[in-house]
């Protein structure tokens, strides 16, 4: 909506002191509550996912541009390989090379390439707090919302959980992309005053140029673009249903589109995509809409058609149009030339069980969430947001809107998949912020203003949505001068007339005083709340640094000691095995064996090719003769995770179930494969006590013997 400059009066002053107080507060918050992990466990890169990123920043930085989008891994997928020049996403490791080249120029003692990977993600939910802030303050209006949802930003911990130092994941540089692509959307459709009759303004020129930038960095860092495209794409299709059309949207639009499309097109996984996926249809379409709406538009002003003429000449527009373009779809649909919808995004729209992909459905990240989930990493703000969401439905602008669409689209995304979680994180933190930002507006701010008018005398103008520039003495007096007054005019007079009684009433001197004492009492009886969603953010925030590829515990004497079995593994492939070893594991393993143990590995979180998962399923489920011959054609080492919890029996279930999706002999007229698992009190079943998994896991148990024949023990770290 158009906006109105205040003249600076000491509340306000105040009041924007206090703001960027906030600010750097909630700045230096979001750096710190990322850094337990290397406050507990050092610069280590954690998991599974970050080992294959952290490989991958190292390949460019020691072979440069050229040779990194033309890398071939023959380490990888065996005997398969890799193209992963032409498969990542790499807008992490350009972004992390280009951070530590620099940096020797601004520090006397410059990080290790290790050290800035591991530092990326708590650098990056710094920007992200930033631009969310930025964001909420277009979309609200104030400056007060903004400044209340960086600080929900800086410290929730849907934010938390993929940005945590060491988190070397591509989210964690995304949410920066995401919320700056969507601020300078949001920006791009500012009112100015100076334009009229729907006319293009130069915010549209400049930030739509912006949007399409910082959409090719979004569509660079993340696999999560498609959703960033389709929620602009679904904004804009909006504001031309609601009538709210203009060239504004057009300009703005139509450069975010080009300019965004042209350079996804040079993102090596993305390719043709956004021309040829069904996933990306629509923002295409809404950009060809776009076309023909701007030609009526045109012929609108140029020839100053009336209301119906404008509609009878859209008609005849999109009719042919759209003949031409189904017939153009009906052409190429048996072509192929349609890419089908992925396996996960199917997942968005049917039950998980449903997908078709035993592989998709065994991942946790992909079971739907639920209010347990909501409530865990969103604390506090899951109450607050829906009053958030309420009252920006109240504001309708061209902004506003967009911020209503998105709280829509993420909870419901989020509500299929867990893992989608991190994308309501910046609108609860920004709804959360318009919530406390419109309280403090209305209770505090605003009734300190007026009450010091009334003290002095002045009268204060209440900020509203009228063109810059044009007081209330003369809108009153363009008022005065109407000559004729029809039904229309009649209403309009009477609601401006209700809209003044209640304003007289609301800012009564009485009014205020009552604003007030809520006001306060409300900051009185939220500082509990408050601190109360600080500690559980911290706590959490330290849970969710845990490396999981080493952790803390404590023997019975009380000493606490460091377990880092996981990395002593893979040192040991790495300095007792051949070079060019072969080494099986169930796909989990797969970067962290390429990654520290630099070893050949069969499969890995890439999950490209479902049968040859499902081959590792099948030998690791099969009786030991029958899985070594298969497996010596493969491997030369085979590593299986003991010890209970989240080990490799835990994961039996999904091993033989993706196995027999391909090879159905494994568990015949048994999709789910029931047959392969434990009775009560842990008792295998039979196919489970003669499968390799149990017998290798189970090693040095008397009751359990191995055929030193086939598999040799070669090492256990403990």
């Amino acid at each position: 909506g158009d906006r109105v400059e205040e003249a600076p009066r000491p509340a306000a002053m105040q009041a924007n002191l206090l703001r960027a107080g906030i600010v750097v507060v909630s700045l230096i918050a979001a750096v710190q509550i990322r850094l337990y992990a290397v406050k507990n466990y050092g610069r280590v890169i954690h998991e599974f996912d970050p080992w294959f990123n952290f490989r991958a920043t190292k390949y460019l930085a020691e072979h440069g541009w050229h040779a990194f989008f033309h890398w071939f891994d023959y380490k990888v997928w065996y005997p398969l390989g890799r193209p992963v020049g032409t498969t990542i996403y790499p807008g992490m490791q350009i972004t992390s090379v280009a951070i530590w080249r620099l940096l020797p120029y601004v520090m006397k003692a410059p990080l290790s390439l290790n050290d800035v990977c591991c530092l990326v993600p708590a650098w990056f939910g710094v920007s992200a707090t930033m631009a969310l802030g930025a964001f909420t303050a277009e979309c609200t209006g104030t400056w007060s919302a903004g400044v209340a949802s960086a600080a929900i930003m800086a410290i929730i911990p849907a934010h938390i959980m993929r940005s945590v130092a060491g988190g070397y994941d591509n989210e964690s540089i995304a949410l920066t992309a995401m919320c700056g692509t969507f601020y300078c959307w949001v920006r791009s459709l500012r009112a100015d005053a100076h334009v009229s009759d729907g006319r293009a303004t130069r915010d549209c020129y400049t930030f739509g140029v912006l949007t399409g930038l910082a959409y090719v960095y979004m569509v660079a860092a993340w696999g999560g673009y498609v959703f960033v495209l389709n929620m602009i794409g679904v904004h804009a299709a909006a504001l031309v249903m609601l009538g709210r059309y203009s060239s504004k949207l057009h300009r703005a639009y139509s450069l975010f589109f080009v300019i965004g499309t042209l350079g996804a097109t040079r993102v090596p996984p993305v390719n043709l995509a956004p021309l040829k996926s069904l996933e990306q249809m629509g923002p295409l379409l809404v950009f060809i809409v776009m076309q023909m709406l701007e030609y009526v538009e045109v012929q609108r002003r140029r020839k100053k058609l009336s209301f119906k003429q404008v509609l009878l000449l859209r008609l005849k527009v999109a009719v042919p149009c759209g003949l031409v373009l189904l017939m153009l779809a009906a052409a190429l649909y048996p072509t192929g030339y349609f890419g089908p919808l992925s396996a996960r995004v199917r997942s968005l729209f049917v039950k998980h069980t449903r997908t078709g992909n035993p592989l998709v459905d065994s991942v946790a990240e992909h079971q739907p969430a639920n209010e347990q989930a909501y409530q865990h990493y969103l604390s506090h703000i899951y109450s607050i947001a829906p009053i958030g969401f309420g009252l920006s439905l109240l504001r309708w602008t061209d902004a506003n809107l967009f911020l209503v669409l998105y709280g829509a689209v993420a909870y419901y995304f989020s509500n299929k998949m867990a893992r989608l979680i991190i994308l309501l994180g910046p609108v609860a933190s920004a709804l959360g912020g318009t919530a406390i930002g419109a309280a403090f507006d209305q209770l505090i701010l605003r009734s300190i203003q007026r009450a010091m008018g009334w003290v002095v005398g002045v009268p204060v103008e209440e900020e509203t949505e009228a063109p810059a520039g044009e007081s209330a003495k003369v809108r009153r007096r363009k008022e005065a001068v109407k000559h004729k007054i029809d039904g229309l005019d009649r209403a309009k007079a009477v609601a401006d007339m209700t809209v003044r009684t209640v304003d007289k009433v609301y800012n009564h001197p009485f009014s205020l005083a009552i604003r007030l004492a809520l006001g306060l009492w409300l900051v009185y009886a939220s500082v509990p709340t408050a601190l109360d969603f600080y500690d559980y953010s911290h706590k959490l925030a330290e849970s969710l640094s845990q490396p999981q590829i080493m952790f803390k515990a404590k023997l019975y004497n009380g000493q606490e000691v460091m377990v880092d079995d996981y990395r002593e593994a893979y040192w040991w492939l790495r300095d007792h095995t051949p070079q060019d070893a072969r080494v099986m594991a169930w796909w989990d393993y797969g970067y962290q064996i390429t990654g520290i143990g630099e070893r050949t590995t069969i499969a890995d979180g890439n999950t490209w090719n479902h049968e040859h998962i499902a081959t590792l399923g099948l030998i690791l489920s099969a009786p030991e003769h029958k899985a070594h011959s298969i497996a010596r054609h493969l491997a030369d080492y085979v590593l299986v995770w003991a010890g209970g919890g989240g080990d490799d029996l835990a994961k039996s279930p999904h091993m033989a179930r993706i196995g027999n999706s391909v090879y159905r002999d494994i568990c015949p007229g048994d999709p789910t494969c029931s047959q392969f698992g434990f009775y009560q009190g842990g008792v295998p079943t039979p196919m489970m006590e003669q499968a390799l998994l149990y017998k290798l896991v189970s090693y040095g148990r008397k009751d359990v013997p191995v055929n030193e024949s086939l598999f040799q023990h070669v090492f256990t770290s403990k």
